[in-house]
């Protein structure tokens, strides 16, 4: 009967790791989310922002060529935010890679006399 109650208890704590690892991986997934939303809304804000100042703009200057210049300049700002973005959310492998073979690499270092 010893042994049957000594079998249970590994199972029971090989349980509860297994379960205290699925909750911190629920977590990391549920703040990996939360930056993606994050840097998918920051754009939409800014996009949104953009299009709204420069139709302003358009209304008020009345055609006149002053318009384009913010139009253009912060266009190319709008267009690199979403590049960093769109790296970010399909990139995020890429950043890992780099920071593994960094870290190889200074550790091979070290280890040389």
């Amino acid at each position: 009967m010893n042994s049957t109650l000594h079998n249970s208890q590994p199972d029971s704590s090989q349980g509860c790791e297994a379960q205290a690892q699925q909750q911190q991986a629920e977590r990391q997934l549920l703040r990996q989310a939360r930056r993606r939303v994050d840097l998918k809304m920051g754009w939409l804000t800014h996009a949104s922002v953009f299009v709204l100042v420069n139709l302003g703009f358009a209304l008020l200057g009345d055609g006149q060529r002053w318009t384009q210049f913010p139009l253009w300049g912060w266009g190319l700002g709008l267009a690199i935010h979403g590049l960093v973005t769109l790296l970010a959310l399909n990139g995020g492998g890429l950043r890992e890679r780099m920071l593994a073979k960094e870290l190889e690499q200074l550790k091979r270092h070290k280890a040389q006399p």
